[in-house]
């Protein structure tokens, strides 16, 4: 049976226009409530501008032989044991038959400030996954295959998103791939080796403009981080879980 992508990219192009949307509609209510959660914080705090990812991805587990799976999508039920911590809140978790699934993180980063959010969202993910990949080593979700551990980021398309950056490491020389990287190009890098190191199963860099908010327009860096790879490695899972 061939897998069902669900119409990812029209999807996906939706998600794109409800997070821009989503994310000025907060910023004008916050201004005009006068309260000094302010500027691009406003629109960060609004809290459901992925949720159109979230949407997409809930369409390609049912697509795929998984219809009756229970997909917790509210904040009480997203809790999974950790490892080095109590608790890790997820974006959404897939449970069938009282085994865990998938447990998916949808993050996004805007300007100006690229430098210091992207270091903060690469040790994020970085954490998650360890302390998810050391919980699950030590039993945490019970005898079953390792679950779909899913990372997803939309990052704005902007000048300072895709131009070089100079890295200064005065003791020993940086990667050859970081020298001069652009943020976009190091989000790339990252997915990359957050897959290949077996940290998450798809992790995927997407980059829109911020005039996306009518068209959804979004760019991928390359093959391996786009959005195809990410939900064709999904649906695979599923429909392999599905056929047990």
């Amino acid at each position: 049976m061939p897998l069902d992508l669900a119409d990812y990219d029209s999807k996906a192009r939706a998600a794109v226009k409800k997070f821009w949307t989503g994310r000025k509609s907060a910023a004008k209510k916050q201004r005009a409530s006068g309260r000094k959660d302010q500027g691009e914080r406003s629109a960060v705090t609004a809290g459901s501008n992925m949720n159109g990812f979230i949407d997409m991805v809930v369409d390609i587990v049912h697509a795929n032989g998984l219809p009756h799976a229970e997909i917790m999508l509210k904040r009480s039920v997203l809790t999974l044991p950790g490892y080095f911590r109590p608790t890790k809140l997820w974006d959404l978790i897939v449970i069938h038959e009282g085994k865990l699934v998938a447990a998916i993180e949808f993050k996004s980063q805007v300007g100006p400030s690229f430098g210091n959010n992207a270091n903060n969202r690469c040790e994020e993910a970085l954490g998650t996954a360890t302390d998810f990949r050391t919980a699950f080593r030590e039993g945490a979700f019970g005898r079953s295959k390792k679950p779909f551990v899913g990372y997803l980021i939309l990052l704005e398309d902007a000048p300072a998103s895709r131009t070089p950056v100079k890295d200064v490491s005065p003791n020993f020389p940086i990667f050859p791939e970081f020298q001069n990287a652009s943020y976009a190009e190091r989000y790339r890098i990252l997915c990359e080796k957050l897959m290949f190191e077996e940290l998450y199963s798809a992790a995927s860099v997407l980059l829109s403009p911020r005039a996306a908010s009518r068209s959804g327009a979004y760019s991928e860096i390359s093959e391996e981080t786009g959005l195809k790879s990410f939900v064709s490695t999904l649906a695979a899972y599923i429909a392999a879980e599905a056929a047990k």
